[in-house]
């Protein structure tokens, strides 16, 4: 989690779960997790090397073999593109939807809308969202600068392995079937 969504949990009287919604106790650690997590060994899909839970992360950063290894994942659901490449959307620089001043990265729009455009009320379409495969160009929305802020704190990128293109259906499917090869 972020720590502005973590921070949003552990907010109310009675703390919450990020994920479940379930009340928590106040600095209660998991500590039987914990414990599992330290004296679980498992094999690294891609050298096989083995090492406990805890140390896994840390390794599958820096394995070669494991990033490998799970480009073969990214590959094995990643559609055929159906465009030329002409036709792809610019996903990487935006232009502001109130002045229309251009070549904002993600970030810049952000900062920009906030300096010069926080008060202003009109409803405009999102061009970060627009841009997206999922996104819907004529969607204007009741309040841009809540949507910005909320939204578009980290750039897609730091979570779509670089294809917009591969299906979502068909990724799950693969995760599925190599989690049940996999150890």
């Amino acid at each position: 989690f972020c720590t502005p969504c973590l921070q949003e949990c552990l907010k109310p009287k009675k703390p919450v779960c990020g994920v479940c919604r379930s009340t928590l106790s106040a600095g209660s650690r998991a500590l039987d997790l914990e414990k599992q997590i330290e004296t679980t060994e498992t094999t690294c899909n891609g050298c096989n090397k083995k090492m406990y839970l805890s140390k896994m992360r840390s390794h599958a950063a820096s394995c070669p073999k494991y990033q490998s290894y799970i480009m073969e994942g990214v590959k094995a659901v990643t559609k055929e593109p159906l465009h030329n490449t002409r036709s792809f959307p610019n996903r990487f620089t935006f232009p502001c939807p109130y002045c229309s001043e251009k070549n904002f990265d993600q970030e810049g729009l952000v900062e920009h809308c906030k300096a010069l455009h926080s008060m202003d009320a009109k409803q405009v379409v999102c061009p970060i969202c627009a841009s997206m495969p999922w996104g819907d160009p004529n969607y204007r929305s009741a309040n841009f600068m809540e949507h910005l802020q909320r939204r578009h704190r980290f750039s897609y990128d730091t979570f779509v392995v670089s294809d917009y293109d591969a299906d979502e259906d068909d990724m799950m499917a693969q995760v599925l079937m190599r989690s049940l090869r996999d150890k």
